[in-house]
């Protein structure tokens, strides 16, 4: 989700992926504080609560990118999503494989048109899908 934050992201089954980037948002609800971000974002509590206590699975990106964008040596909101999806669209041209391989490749867990639209930011993604898609296309790059 972060450039270079997760270099071993293609080594990293999607679930190990999910709880590194939960260690990472947890670490910065605990920097900032649960009020703060809450005070700084369209966020309520309970979804600051939830990634404070690494409950992140059905948490969108856009939600992760919000709680991350409050911490003083982060990029704001916009610049973490344009960056997580840079990722994810980079990844996708740098192991040549489009949505079908993809699909495919996940077991069709998400269906070409819907990850096209979630990689591209028209329809949320939650952190596990981001994950599951992460951690493919990573280790397809190799």
């Amino acid at each position: 989700m972060l450039r270079g934050e997760f270099p071993d992201a293609g080594e990293q089954s999607h679930e190990e992926l999910l709880a590194a980037y939960s260690t990472v948002l947890a670490e910065t609800v605990e920097t900032v504080g649960i009020e703060e971000i809450v005070a700084e974002t369209d966020l309520d509590q309970a979804t600051v609560t939830a990634f404070a206590d690494s409950d992140i699975g059905d948490r969108t990106l856009d939600e992760a990118v919000s709680v991350l964008a409050t911490h003083p040596n982060r990029p704001d909101a916009d610049a973490l999503q344009a960056e997580a999806q840079d990722i994810l669209l980079m990844g996708m041209t740098t192991a040549v494989i489009d949505v079908e391989s993809l699909a495919s490749g996940i077991d069709d867990e998400l269906e070409p048109k819907e990850i096209q639209q979630k990689i591209e930011g028209r329809y949320p993604i939650t952190l596990a899908e981001y994950a599951l898609l992460h951690s493919y296309i990573e280790g397809e790059k190799r």
